[in-house]
């Protein structure tokens, strides 16, 4: 049963430990490359100030809703340069969606003008369907990472063989009842498997990142967004993981029960796992 935490930064502050964001540093070299010798203070003032310093405080707004921000000032003015194209390009390196930045400057179309927004979807379809369109950029894990408080940990070598595409594992408790932050790149699910044990036993999912599904044999799926969190009694066949386009990340906590064991089983689809959005 899906279900939504009310304020998940107030839960997983009084159960779990909060891991810091840390800053990451930008450099950037525009500015000197294009104007060291015409105008250096103002290449200066680009690269050390505005990207050096404001950008760089990524601990404080992640580099993916400062991306959004800069998109939407942007198309805001009109300016759908070289400049716009760059910024869309790092809104997508930094983890922004083809289904989001659709839907962002959708919503800014009202705000901003329809013909700048035409303008801009223009550029923006360009930058989303130039690879693969479904999926983030390579190198986007780190982006993705600083959207959530949980570490991405390592690739889940262990399980693998369970999973389509690549799933990472960190450790969030290990005494007591165990947790583990779980995370999908885009496109990656687990098989159907079922949760069992003798006396009460099952899991729990607390979604804390990105957008993903989950689904019971029999049922249609559901979609998961930070917050929501999924009960799963033991002996209950499902799956979950991750939408198309987007990083999905959930707290595994297994709930205590006596013989608690998972069994693994088919991988879902590709036809049946097409069919989501």
């Amino acid at each position: 049963m899906k279900t939504k935490v009310a304020s998940l930064a107030l839960l997983l502050t009084l159960i779990f430990p909060i891991m810091a964001k840390s800053q990451i540093k930008i450099q950037q070299t525009a500015g000197r490359d294009a104007l060291g010798e015409f105008a250096p203070e103002f290449a200066r003032l680009n690269d050390d100030i505005l990207f050096g310093e404001v950008w760089s405080r990524n601990n404080l707004l992640s580099l993916r809703d400062r991306s959004i921000v800069t998109v939407v000032a942007l198309m805001s003015q009109g300016l759908t340069d070289s400049s716009f194209k760059y910024h869309l390009e790092s809104a997508k390196k930094n983890g922004v969606t083809r289904t989001e930045i659709a839907e962002i400057l959708t919503h800014a179309a009202f705000y901003a003008g329809w013909p700048k927004a035409w303008a801009a979807f223009r550029m923006a379809k360009e930058v989303w369907t130039g690879g693969n369109a479904d999926s983030v950029a390579a190198g986007s894990l780190e982006a993705y990472a600083q959207t959530i408080i949980f570490p991405v940990g390592k690739p889940n070598d262990a399980y693998a063989k369970y999973f389509i595409g690549q799933s990472y594992t960190a450790p969030v408790v290990t005494d007591g009842v165990p947790v583990v932050n779980v995370t999908f790149e885009p496109g990656c699910r687990n098989n159907w498997h079922v949760h069992k044990a003798t006396k009460g036993g099952g899991q729990t999912l607390v979604c804390v990142g990105g957008r993903g599904y989950y689904q019971e044999w029999g049922k249609e799926p559901v979609e998961l967004h930070s917050g929501d969190a999924i009960n799963i009694p033991a002996g209950v066949k499902h799956w979950h993981g991750a939408a198309p386009d987007s990083w999905f990340s959930h707290l595994a906590i297994e709930v205590p029960g006596e013989n608690n064991s998972t069994e693994w089983l088919e991988p879902v689809g590709d036809e049946e796992y097409a069919k989501l959005k």
